[in-house]
């Protein structure tokens, strides 16, 4: 099971780090990716990191703004976004890809309770 958290109300310009934590089963060898969903829109594969070797992926919606990052020994990878637009207004979850690395949803088995992020003033 995943649980996404760190989600919350920020203003425009601010940072926010998202937390996704796994229980149940231990990241080695998956790919964690982050996706997102705003209202009246398709989901979107912002982020993914390969908990083998630390390769990362960016969408370009969100590159030069966001770091996504692993901790092997906590079971959990973070998300770290900065200077926040209106346009990152979603729910965001994360997901485990056993075999695939990108940002294609259909490359992922597991995905867990997500975690809302407002950017609003």
């Amino acid at each position: 099971q995943l649980q996404a958290s760190g989600g919350g109300l920020v203003q425009p310009g601010g940072s926010l780090r998202l937390s996704c934590a796994a229980s149940g089963f231990t990241y080695d060898d998956y790919v964690i990716g982050w996706f997102r969903q705003a209202p009246g829109k398709e989901r979107e594969g912002i982020s993914c990191i390969s908990t083998t070797d630390g390769r990362t992926s960016y969408a370009e919606s969100v590159k030069g703004r966001s770091t996504i990052s692993r901790d092997n020994a906590k079971n959990a990878v973070y998300l770290q976004m900065n200077n926040l637009k209106s346009e990152d207004t979603a729910v965001y979850y994360c997901a485990a890809s056993a075999f695939g690395f990108g940002l294609d949803w259909d490359e992922y088995d597991y995905y867990g309770q997500e975690t809302l992020v407002t950017v609003s003033s």
